[in-house]
């Protein structure tokens, strides 16, 4: 498996369009935790027992711990996004939305998972901006598929 890297300059749009096509790099091992979990059904009214209820998860969910709400996974990128690129030479980013978003693999109380993510796609959209298409991946350790793999758009508004 591929390691943690430093952070990813990208300046400006030249910078971007560089690495389209391009693996981007990995952030480091993080653990996925019961507050986490807890936090996340919090604030979003999901308090699915596969997520919370740690009893009835040990006498019956298949997968033998909490396990992170899918959606809990996809969010995890947007912050990992940042930590992984230091991005330079733009007015401003923002995320464009999600295309094509899986959630293959549970993401288990426990587990550790880092964000490791492809640039496809980059075009200009005009009016000073470009959207870029990365293929995110929140892999877990030791597993084979990734607890969500998601196409996401961003728009950099050239400085």
């Amino acid at each position: 498996m591929r390691g943690a890297m430093a952070k990813i300059i990208i300046n400006g749009v030249t910078g971007l369009q560089a690495l389209a096509g391009q693996e981007v790099g990995v952030t480091g091992w993080k653990t996925m935790d019961m507050d986490r979990i807890r936090t996340f059904a919090k604030a979003t009214d999901d308090h699915q027992w596969i997520h919370v209820d740690e009893e009835r998860i040990a006498r019956e969910s298949p997968f033998g711990k909490p396990i992170a709400h899918g959606y809990l996974s996809l969010s995890l990128v947007a912050g990992l996004f940042f930590e992984l690129l230091d991005l330079q030479g733009f007015a401003l980013v923002i995320n464009y939305g999600t295309n094509k978003v899986r959630f293959p693999n549970p993401l288990k109380a426990g587990d550790r998972f880092r964000l490791a993510m492809k640039l496809g796609e980059v075009k200009d959209v005009g009016g000073g901006w470009v959207e870029a298409a990365f293929l995110a991946s929140i892999e877990v350790e030791g597993q084979s598929k990734p607890a969500c793999a998601a196409e996401c758009i961003y728009r950099f508004k050239a400085a």
